[in-house]
């Protein structure tokens, strides 16, 4: 039995013995990031944007929440550069500003308008996705981030920004997971 043969059903699953560091983060997040954009480009277009959930998200919304999202937290957050748009996979210009989260179903959700394509979405994942990687290749895990774009005060660290990018993908990769078995897929 090879050394690094992975345990669990996740075949695509970084190996047991890889790098540490930043290029393990990396390696997680191509992992998660690809296996949702392989499933979403995957669906019909129709069914990409076609709800299954009270809460009424659909995979392309979820696509492009997931894009912006990995753009707020190390392109807007950690670099401090602005963005355009930051807040873009909402229908408000700032989500928690804009509601109480007691009842999500009331308040700001994600949108994405008709002329965007998922494929197109998928192309500025990627483009963010390099951004990432030059990030983590680049800084310290233990770097806190910019104050002046995200940040005002008290910046994460970069190692606490890749914790929560990470558990955000996770999260979400399972949410796809049971949308696409509810669809049939």
């Amino acid at each position: 039995m090879p050394e690094d043969q992975r345990i669990g059903r996740f075949p695509r699953e970084p190996g047991k013995r890889g790098a540490a560091g930043a290029e393990r983060w990396s390696d997680y997040l191509d992992w998660l990031r690809t296996d949702i954009v392989t499933t979403v480009t995957g669906m019909h277009s129709s069914e990409s944007r076609k709800t299954r959930l009270p809460s009424g998200w659909t995979p392309i919304e979820l696509l492009s929440h997931l894009m912006h999202m990995e753009q707020r937290w190390f392109i807007w957050g950690f670099l401090g550069e602005p963005v355009r748009d930051p807040w873009g996979d909402w229908n408000a210009s700032d989500p928690w500003a804009a509601q109480e989260l007691d009842d999500v179903r009331d308040g700001p959700r994600w949108s994405v308008p008709d002329d965007v394509t998922v494929e197109r979405i998928a192309e500025r994942l990627e483009a963010v996705a390099e951004r990432t990687h030059r990030i983590l290749r680049e800084h310290s895990l233990s770097e806190p981030a910019a104050i002046g774009g995200r940040f005002s005060d008290h910046p994460p660290t970069l190692e606490w920004i890749c914790f929560h990018v990470l558990s955000e993908y996770a999260r979400h990769a399972g949410h796809l997971d049971i949308v696409t078995e509810m669809g049939g897929g």
